[in-house]
């Protein structure tokens, strides 16, 4: 079987089902497991990625109410690859190719006429868990997909065990911020794993797309955990960036900051990308957020994805 990914989460779960050899083209978001960096890549963006968060979101709104596309698919060079499987979304446009474009391309060119086109929309752990056996499904590893689930779900409930007899009190209010500028705050299936983790995100709800918040909303929940986790930027960028929120009106006065629980983490590869990393995601929040009941996770050895910022 030969497959083309246009989802960097996408291109996880296939990797970890033992499928990168059957890989024949990416997305220009791909970049885990670092061995698939020499496949082709069929996607590229229309956003100027290194401008600020202010630009970046400028530019968003300005395509999207033209109706335009943020991204785009190289149709040429994906029907030269002849894929038997796209592993695409329906989940976000601003995350990833659009399920329509994708749709588009293959009804353009007769050569995809007898691709498979699989589209996953996760909204939850759940979903994302879910997402796993359908791939399985669809390129014939049913067996791994189960035998990873099983090992992705004991690691799930062992979090969720060092956790569970906490009382209301011992549950910090948290804030994962998913973009600095404007504000918005993590959504989908990251205040499910916040609770998972010990802690409380009441200002956005599971299962809905990340919302816009104003800063007084926040200040007014005055979080006692603070984790900027900006979609799209990676550790060392977060770290260049994050210092937005310290001007602003109230910052210090902030619980999390006094506490000194204010982290930085990289965003791009976890909490956002709805795939293999995202049960690491949930360890990292625990051990965060409860230090005393979760350990740090031995991966992460010398190599840790966040750091305490303030």
């Amino acid at each position: 079987m030969k497959i083309a990914s246009l989802l960097s989460s996408g291109t996880e779960m296939l990797c970890a089902l033992g499928l990168e050899s059957s890989l024949v083209a990416i997305s220009h978001e791909c970049d885990f497991p670092p061995s698939v960096a020499a496949l082709p890549r069929i996607t590229r963006s229309r956003i100027a990625a290194m401008a600020s968060s202010v630009e970046i979101d400028e530019q968003v709104r300005s395509l999207l109410s033209s109706g335009a596309p943020l991204y785009e698919i190289d149709t040429e060079r994906l029907a030269a690859c002849q894929p038997d499987l796209i592993v695409t979304q329906a989940q976000c446009d601003v995350c990833a190719v659009r399920y329509a474009d994708v749709l588009a391309a293959v009804a353009s060119r007769p050569s995809l006429a007898r691709t498979e086109v699989l589209a996953l929309n996760p909204q939850s752990l759940g979903d994302i868990v879910g997402d796993l056996e359908r791939l399985g499904q669809a390129t014939a590893t049913v067996t791994t997909a189960q035998r990873l689930q099983t090992a992705w779900q004991a690691r799930i409930a062992a979090v969720e065990r060092a956790t569970a007899n906490l009382d209301a009190t011992a549950r910090p209010r948290v804030a994962m911020i998913e973009w600095l500028e404007p504000l918005m705050l993590s959504g989908n299936w990251v205040p499910e794993i916040v609770v998972l983790a010990g802690g409380r995100h009441d200002l956005t709800t599971a299962g809905r797309h990340s919302p816009y918040v104003e800063w007084e909303e926040l200040l007014a929940y005055d979080p006692q955990a603070i984790v900027v986790v900006p979609c799209g930027f990676d550790l060392a960028r977060t770290l260049a960036c994050w210092k937005v929120l310290t001007v602003l009106p109230g910052w210090q006065e902030l619980s999390a900051v006094r506490a000194g629980r204010v982290f930085a983490v990289d965003g791009n590869a976890y909490f956002n990308r709805p795939g293999v990393r995202l049960v690491d995601s949930l360890e990292i929040l625990a051990h965060l957020l409860h230090r005393d009941r979760v350990g740090e996770p031995a991966r992460f050895s010398g190599a840790r994805p966040w750091v305490q910022v303030a």
